[in-house]
């Protein structure tokens, strides 16, 4: 199926054309990180060692992990309004992984190095099991989505032999980034990472960001091709992301009862930190501002029925939720979690120009994957009539 990617109108190309120019950048940039070192295109520093990178590690692993809020009930629950949904769902998975494990990569010192995690595995540590999750989920959805794909294409179901696959990618996808979370719960240095809320609080996450970009690629898809992912399947994401968004909040309001009804010292500094500024450091206040304002004009278009009710408005919201989240989780989590250092100093860090094209780079080869995947994707799906159980497809 892959000589469906070779074909395509003029913007297709211009915009694959655009990818592989972003991706010679990044690598450029990232050559230049090698050579120069990371202390000068970069916002790190000997007390913020993890920053921008690992932000967009901790934020792609979510998205890929929310895939399974449109496999589950489809495959499980023979819920038939995201049966379009299902392989976008499973390609869009493997763009982001494919993020989540590059963005890792590029700040390593000895990148060469990275299959000792591997070859050399250590049981206890949760960059084996972090990395171990990761590749099998990517595997997973690759080729369970192709899979269907390919029997979709010859108008016929599945095979059987591919259900044990689908079923074991929807009860791993939790475990992703609830192994992601483990990275930051584990390390009792850091008191603002350190909750046993963590995991669930990244699940969150995961399931409004997640279902938001599933909103705005199939708004796009809708657009750009002949193929109707269905409005019932959007407006039930648009739910899934309102109901995960408010536990998302609920959760940060607990970060904040605790640390402060607690007084629990360097809690508080991080937090203070973030919203207000700590001992004239304030850096990402204005950042912080920005992704709770995002978060609350999301919440708000998703609850009320008289905004909701156009698609237009669910792309703002479905937007708002998204960045919101990304600016979050995405790299002020990453940095607070530093503040303050062990001498109770606070050194604030921000994204090198560098580091954010290295990081734009990494996004592209992203989303070239997801692109080409999502033309083969199309392509079969405007031609295809069976759905997993030999049925014709139904699109409302």
């Amino acid at each position: 199926m892959l000589d469906l990617a070779l074909k395509g109108k003029p913007r297709y190309w211009i915009w694959v054309s655009f990818l592989i120019t972003m991706i010679l950048i990044g690598f450029i940039c990232w050559m230049r990180e090698h050579h120069i070192g990371a202390a000068f295109t970069t916002g790190l520093s000997r007390d913020v060692t993890w920053g921008f990178h690992v932000g967009q590690l901790t934020f792609f692993v979510g998205v890929a992990a929310s895939a399974v809020l449109v496999v589950l009930p489809y495959y499980f629950h023979n819920y038939k309004t995201f049966g379009r949904l299902a392989v976008i769902g499973e390609f869009l998975a493997v763009g982001c992984v494919l993020i989540a494990m590059l963005s890792v990569f590029v700040i390593m010192g000895q990148p060469s190095r990275v299959w000792n995690v591997l070859l050399h595995a250590t049981p206890h540590s949760i960059i084996f099991w972090d990395m171990v999750v990761l590749i099998t989920y990517l595997s997973l959805n690759l080729l369970c989505g192709w899979t269907v794909l390919h029997a979709e294409k010859k108008s016929a179901p599945p095979p059987k032999w591919i259900k044990p696959f689908i079923y074991w990618a929807i009860l791993w996808a939790p475990s992703i980034h609830t192994v992601t979370a483990f990275l930051y719960a584990g390390l009792p240095g850091r008191p603002h990472w350190m909750t046993a809320l963590q995991a669930a609080h990244f699940l969150a996450t995961a399931f409004a960001a997640g279902p938001s970009l599933l909103i705005i690629l199939s708004m796009i898809i809708r657009k750009v091709s002949k193929f109707d992912p269905g409005q019932q399947a959007i407006n039930k994401l648009a739910e899934i992301a309102t109901y995960a968004l408010i536990i998302h909040l609920f959760f940060i309001g607990l970060e904040f009862f605790t640390a402060f009804y607690s007084q629990i010292p360097d809690h508080m500094k991080s937090l203070i930190y973030l919203y207000y500024g700590l001992e004239g450091h304030e850096k990402l206040v204005p950042w912080m501002a920005i992704s709770t304002l995002l978060a609350f004009v999301g919440l708000i278009i998703f609850i009320f029925p008289p905004l909701r009710k156009w698609n237009v408005t669910k792309l703002i919201a479905a937007v708002c939720i998204f960045f919101s989240i990304w600016m979050d989780k995405g790299f002020a989590f990453v940095v607070s979690g530093f503040i303050p250092n062990p001498f109770d100093r606070v050194t604030e860090a921000w994204i090198a120009l560098n580091e954010f094209l290295v990081a734009a780079g990494v996004w592209s080869v992203g989303a070239l994957v997801i692109t080409v995947l999502y033309k083969i994707a199309i392509t079969v799906k405007e031609k295809s009539v069976f759905d997993k159980y030999g049925q014709k497809q139904i699109v409302d």
